[in-house]
Parts: structure tokens; sequence; C-alpha cells
């Protein structure tokens, strides 16, 4: 299936390891030109020229802080002016503070936020010109969690900001359309680094029983991108194997 994406200018957040690389080789793959970043510059560099490698098509690898507003406007405007515009953001950021609900102190709760949240509005703030600019082709998925939803895990400040991620899809959907879509994925227990060792005792709680992997949620984010999903808008994507959802 063609998804549409062959030419499209794309910014993928902390796409140098895990779910973030797996959907920027994907939307490479598909033909997209692909923008990564990360903080550490040797591994996003890496990382695009792995992809390059293996799809042969047009990736930037930038480095940046996406807690830094800094940082976000810059990364954001050189991948602009690079591909002449934008036309989908992948708000792909964020993880856990480890720690009791007692020990987070408000250091960690902001830092939290800042990650999971604030980097999120500040990616979207800066691409929102560049997505309106295409004519009603921008597109924006934002990658949420199912602890924003169900009660999983043991960070609060991690699932209150997913929480609010998904709140805020839905309420940008109604606010940038028609121009730009909006739409999230939440995943549930996937192999990352972020990965808990005691997640593997979850795995018979899982109707699929198994983890997911970084493929399964780039696969629900291409349908987002693409033509395909082009009166989707406001959703959001559970890709759990089930989990918590019966």
């Amino acid at each position: 299936m063609d998804l549409g994406l062959t030419g499209r200018p794309a910014l993928v957040a902390a796409a140098s390891k895990g779910m973030g690389r797996a959907v920027a080789e994907g939307l490479a793959r598909e033909g997209a030109r692909v923008a990564i970043f990360a903080r550490t510059e040797a591994d996003v560099r890496l990382a695009a020229d792995e992809i390059r490698a293996a799809t042969g098509a047009e990736v930037l690898a930038l480095a940046g802080d996406v807690t830094r507003a800094a940082d976000v406007e810059r990364m954001v405007g050189e991948a602009a002016g690079r591909f002449g515009g934008l036309r989908v953001l992948v708000t792909n950021a964020g993880g856990p503070p480890l720690g009791l609900f007692d020990e987070m102190d408000d250091a960690k709760w902001q830092a939290a936020f800042e990650l999971n949240l604030l980097s999120v509005i500040r990616l979207i703030r800066a691409a929102v010109p560049h997505l309106r600019a295409a004519g009603g082709d921008g597109t924006i998925v934002n990658v949420s969690s199912i602890a924003g939803h169900r009660p999983i895990g043991s960070s609060i400040p991690y699932a209150a900001s997913k929480a609010a991620v998904s709140h805020m899809t839905a309420l940008l959907a109604n606010v940038l359309g028609p121009d730009v879509r909006v739409n999230a994925v939440a995943p549930g227990e996937i192999e990352t680094a972020m990965l808990s060792p005691e997640t593997e005792v979850l795995i018979t709680r899982i109707p699929l029983h198994r983890l997911g992997k970084p493929d399964d949620v780039a696969a629900a984010i291409f349908y987002l991108c693409s033509a395909e999903s082009g009166y989707v808008t406001g959703t959001e994507i559970f890709v759990t194997g089930g989990q918590h959802l019966y």
C-alpha cells in the first residue's frame, strides 16, 4: 500500500534510538525526507548515517535538547529550511523519573513536565506555522502513554504529564483543524531502554502475551502520518497488546 509519504518532509523527535528511531527509519523507507534529532550529537549522526545507508533517503541529523526552547526553535527552523517546509511532526520524547511519590519533590515534578509535556508544546508551537503552510496537508502525531489513561507503573509525574499530552491532542485537533491534523499513539510495555526490570512479570497480563516492539508503535504512527488517515484527527491509538483495555 502506498501511504502517500513520498517526498513529504518530516521531523521526528528523540529519534536516535528506540521508538523514535523506528519511526524515522520507517518514514524514510516510505520515501519521506526526514529530520531527526536527539540530545547526543554522536548518537543522532550515527543514526542518520545508518538510516541513509538502509533506505537511500535524505536524512538530516540535528542535536538539541527539547527542554530548551532555543534548541527547539533552532531545530525546527533548520529542518524546515533544509526541506522547504514541514508536513509531518512526531513529538516522541519523555521518560519516567524514578522514585516513589513521597520522594518526588517539586524539582522532579517540574522535570517530568518539562520533558513530557512542555517539550511537546514547544515542538508544536515552533512547527505549526510550517505545517499550516502545507495547505491542509500538515499532520502531528504525539506519543503519549497508556500510563496517562490507566493506573499503571509507579511514576505519577510521568503518568500525569502523559495524560496532559493526550488531552491536549484532542483540544489541538479542534484548534488547528482544518489546516493540521493532530493525533496520538499511546504505547504500552514496549521493548526499549526505558523498560523497567519488573516488566517481564506483566507479560501474562497482556492479552497478546508479549511485549511490544518499537516497530509496533511505528506502524500506528505511519498510518496517522499517511494519506490513508486523511479523515482522522483528535484520535488516540492504543498500542498495548490489549493491556488494561478490557
